[in-house]
């Protein structure tokens, strides 16, 4: 019986340690690159904030210098006494903050609906590169023209306003309204032309994930039986989260600093009835001349997106773990 060969053993040549630390010089090149970087977050990002933040702790003056020391007298007055911020003595209660969680509510519960219906759409019809382009028109257009537009939409003469010509051409009897003018209606006529102006945007990114949904997996859950419904509700909007998600968060971005849609169609009236946050910060700060309310009020803002902007972060992190 025939013994086999020994196997020569070659020994490993001893490990060199990686070392953890950069080098001095690996940290200068590090730094060089980032410094760009670094001081336009700086100059443009940290220091407004740091100065705003600042600032709603004083009472200013034109040139948004630091007069006189008042605490947190601002934030006091700006959610306890001042009823054009927050107004809880009536029901339903009103105000700025009220105005943007009705924003918040109908502007994108209505865009994210709308603009999925019209992607759902837009991937099945022959001529989708003409749909979409039709309904993401509006969005290439700016907030001010798109305000303009509207307040002829609205306007409350049969010859202009396009709205209230179409009710009279149904009811003779119809007397105009004027949407923008009453109290009860503004609030909505903005909200339903800022929603005229999103969908396409919510439209195009839903309509790209959709498209990237395996055709396999469709195919499969047909084969198992599945409606069109149930792969909509089942299939679909599970692998669409996190575009849902990246749209959402666009969308109450958009809610919080709107500004220039009321600016052009209201002014924040009738009265202050349709003023929200934003408009309120330029208001008390130039108009009304109170810097430091102003920035309180800009105060309020972020801390309202702050945690959006964790959780979008955090929502980054998950989904680079899972994939």
């Amino acid at each position: 019986m025939s013994q086999s060969l020994p196997v020569p053993i070659v020994a490993e040549p001893p490990r060199t340690k990686r070392i953890g630390v950069r080098t001095i010089r690996d940290r200068l090149e590090f730094l060089l690159f980032i410094s760009p970087a670094l001081v336009v977050l700086g100059i443009f990002l940290i220091y407004p904030a740091y100065y705003t933040i600042r600032l709603s702790f004083y009472q200013s003056n034109f040139l948004f210098n630091f007069t006189d020391w008042v605490g947190i007298d601002n934030f006091k007055n700006l959610l306890t006494n001042d009823p054009d911020f927050l107004d809880l003595s009536t029901f339903p209660p009103s105000g700025a903050l009220i105005n943007n969680l009705r924003w918040i509510i109908f502007y994108i519960g209505l865009s994210l609906t709308f603009g999925l219906g019209f992607a759902v759409l837009a991937v099945r019809v022959r001529y989708e590169r003409i749909v979409k382009s039709v309904i993401f028109v509006p969005m290439a257009i700016s907030a001010t023209a798109v305000g303009i537009i509207w307040l002829f939409v609205y306007s409350p003469d049969f010859n202009i306003g396009v709205l209230n010509a179409l009710i009279h051409a149904f009811d003779h009897g119809f007397h105009p309204i004027a949407w923008t003018g009453r109290d009860s209606t503004v609030n909505y006529a903005l909200i339903f032309a800022y929603i005229w102006a999103s969908v396409g945007f919510v439209m195009v990114v839903l309509a790209a994930a959709i498209k990237g949904i395996s055709a396999e997996v469709l195919e499969a859950a047909r084969v198992d039986g599945a409606g069109e419904w149930a792969i909509f509700r089942r299939v679909m909007l599970p692998m669409l989260s996190l575009p849902i998600s990246i749209v959402t968060i666009w969308l109450f971005i958009n809610v919080i600093k709107l500004f220039d849609i009321i600016y052009v169609m209201t002014g924040g009236g009738p009265g202050t009835t349709s003023r929200v946050i934003a408009f309120t910060m330029f208001e008390e700060t130039f108009p009304n001349g109170r810097p430091g309310y102003g920035a309180a009020v800009a105060v309020v803002m972020l801390v309202l997106l702050l945690p959006v902007m964790i959780f979008n972060v955090r929502r980054f992190r998950s989904e680079r773990v899972v994939t």
